[in-house]
């Protein structure tokens, strides 16, 4: 396998970055609308989130702002309890894993050490000569990093049995053992950023309908900004992500598929047309199939009829493109 591309830790790293300078900006925003004013120098230089696992190291945190701080950030404040309320103190289990507390901890290992750590995971191996019932059957492998020389699968001698491999970019947790996939961790703390924290840091209630969006057009300027932002997607870039590899390996498999059905189109008609659709639409199509472990008829037929649409699709898409390519005027006709 190729070794890991370094921008991937350095932008994971700039994307967790961001997503703290978010959560400490409306902090900020908020103590100053609190002040009725400009914070002071010092009063600036005290505004941050903190990522306290107890009671007592909360209670720290604001007794250092008793003095100097921004008043909304004293003890019995609104935004001192909003703040208090979104602290990992209030998992009573592993605070260490609660969103805020992984957030705090990369960044600060990335502000004062090195970019985020990245390695190769290989979370899954598939036996492709075994179809499990359920995708949680598939055995998984330990969290951490490959290593040169680890055995990934055996088999007995003698014996070719087929695999898929799953390989990913896993990031470690700074001070612990955990490889989490980097991007469901990138995912799961933005959605949190976008859809508690910040929310419940303006609003002090639950977070309001609908939700900020997840990113609007940045490359342009708009004469109103607050009609771009809720004109934005509400779709993070890891759903897009996902989608985009899940649409992907749908494409793969269901170009034969389609192109060996009977009145079917050529292979690469079949494929042109699956590229033609969005994501979404490929997934949608592909979801209305259902599994059929025991080749239950009814289900059967089912697949066969989804089928037969897809086909038809793309036999209609086909034939439009022969149309477009008849009615568009040659070389020769443009040179006359």
């Amino acid at each position: 396998m190729a070794p890991i591309p370094q921008k991937i830790p350095l932008l994971a790293a700039d994307a967790l970055n961001a997503l703290r300078a978010a959560i400490e900006h409306t902090i900020y925003i908020e103590a100053e609308a609190d002040a009725g004013a400009e914070l002071s120098e010092r009063a600036a230089k005290l505004v941050e989130m903190p990522a306290a696992s107890s009671y007592d190291k909360f209670v720290e945190w604001t007794q250092k702002r008793a003095k100097n701080g921004p008043s909304a950030l004293r003890s019995g404040a609104d935004l001192n309890r909003r703040i208090y309320d979104l602290q990992p103190l209030h998992r009573y289990t592993d605070p260490e894993a609660h969103p805020l507390a992984r957030l705090v901890a990369y960044t600060n290992h990335a502000k004062h050490r090195t970019p985020a750590v990245t390695a190769v995971r290989i979370p899954v191996v598939s036996r492709e000569d075994v179809t499990p019932r359920h995708p949680r059957d598939i055995p998984k492998r330990p969290e951490e990093p490959l290593v040169p020389g680890e055995v990934i699968f055996s088999a007995p001698t003698g014996q070719v049995v087929p695999v898929t491999l799953f390989p990913t970019v896993g990031i470690n947790l700074p001070e612990t053992a955990r490889w989490p996939v980097l991007m469901n961790e990138l995912g799961e703390i933005a959605a949190w950023v976008r859809t508690q924290a910040i929310p419940r840091l303006i609003t002090g209630t639950d977070p309001p309908q609908p939700e900020i969006p997840a990113w609007h057009e940045i490359s342009q300027g708009h004469p109103d900004l607050r009609v771009a932002l809720s004109e934005g997607s509400r779709v993070p870039a890891y759903d897009r992500n996902r989608d985009r590899l899940s649409a992907a390996t749908v494409r793969a498999d269901m170009t034969g598929t389609i192109a060996d059905m009977p009145d079917a189109p050529t292979f690469a008609d079949v494929r042109a047309w699956l590229e033609s659709l969005p994501d979404t639409d490929v997934l949608t199509r592909m979801r209305e199939l259902v599994p059929s472990f025991d080749h239950d008829a009814d289900d059967m037929l089912h697949n066969w009829d989804v089928l037969q649409r897809m086909r038809d699709d793309a036999v209609a898409f086909t034939q439009r493109r022969a149309m477009t390519d008849l009615e568009e005027p040659s070389n020769l006709d443009r040179r006359d």
